[in-house]
């Protein structure tokens, strides 16, 4: 089972934090005592360590002898972190890391941590249509991809139909069809009305 997914900085500032196991301690603990773990290791060896630090935060596993699982990858200046239970497969989980930086270049178009930070909601939806509740759901690139779209368009939809501003220019009335932006909804009445 997949237990947390964090994205940091390389100064180990938070940018995506999504836990799906109940923590003992807070959580910027816990993303410290990582950042601490992977910042200190060198490049040439591997993306994944056993992490028995983490039973403080996350609690002892039931009666095995197994270990918490940390596997990460580093992009730039990003860390994307899972941590997980010896259940997965830790090159199972590169790959998925992969697909989910892949999910979120298809949708920003060369993902960067400015990306993270003011779209936050849309990383999360994006990890969301990845895993749920720890469990892996899908892994295809294009899949992911129409359903982030489709849910994008269906936000925008909603926004604009809630929106008194965004008066509709077509047939049937306002919001009927082709959708038009507040500026040029205002830039019309003052025109109409310069023509009185």
């Amino acid at each position: 089972m997949i237990h947390a997914v964090l994205i940091f900085n390389t100064s180990g500032i938070p940018r995506l934090t999504k836990f799906y196991t109940p923590l003992h301690q807070s959580s910027q603990t816990l993303i410290q005592k990582i950042f601490s773990l992977i910042s200190i290791r060198p490049a040439g060896l591997c993306n994944f360590l056993d992490a028995p630090e983490l039973e403080a935060f996350l609690g002892p596993k039931d009666g095995s002898d197994e270990r918490w699982r940390v596997v990460y990858r580093n992009y730039a200046t990003l860390y994307f972190v899972f941590v997980v239970d010896g259940a997965e497969s830790e090159l199972g989980i590169l790959d998925l890391i992969q697909v989910f930086v892949e999910g979120l270049d298809r949708h920003f178009e060369n993902v960067c941590e400015l990306d993270l930070v003011f779209h936050f909601d849309e990383a999360h939806h994006i990890l969301a249509e990845i895993i749920q509740g720890g469990l892996v759901l899908e892994t295809n690139g294009d899949e992911i991809s129409n359903s982030v779209k489709l849910a994008s368009k269906a936000r925008r939809n909603s926004f604009a139909s809630a929106n008194p501003l965004s008066l509709g220019s077509g047939p049937g009335g306002p919001r009927s069809g082709s959708l038009q932006t507040p500026l040029g909804w205002l830039t019309d009445r003052l025109a109409g009305v310069a023509t009185r």
